[in-house]
């Protein structure tokens, strides 16, 4: 099993709205749907664009460099231009810190 890091408080990532943050030298994205947060990594599998720079809606992520969706629960690529899912990690959350693993 692999390491967990400290990232953020559930507070500072309100229902339907996402933060970046490294770990272990990993761009992550966290998104809060619904009051369950998810991670995935923050680099479109298109062309490399930042994902927590796009628009959240729902589970959907839109890249903001040309338009690939991703599903932030389980990573995978909903539209063209890009059909490789991205990386998604596991998060766990004791006393309103949330923690993820990248390994």
């Amino acid at each position: 099993m692999g390491e967990f890091f400290k990232v953020a408080k559930t507070s500072e990532i309100p229902q339907g709205e996402k933060k970046l943050v490294e770990v272990d030298f990993v761009p992550v994205a966290i998104f809060n749907v619904s009051g369950e947060y998810y991670a995935i990594e923050d680099v479109c599998t298109h062309d490399g664009g930042p994902l927590a720079e796009g628009k959240l809606e729902g589970e959907e992520i839109m890249c903001p460099r040309h338009g690939a969706r991703f599903n932030v629960k389980t990573g995978q690529a909903l539209c063209m231009p890009a059909f490789e899912s991205v990386e998604c990690y596991e998060v766990k959350i004791e006393n309103d810190e949330l923690y993820v693993c990248v390994d």
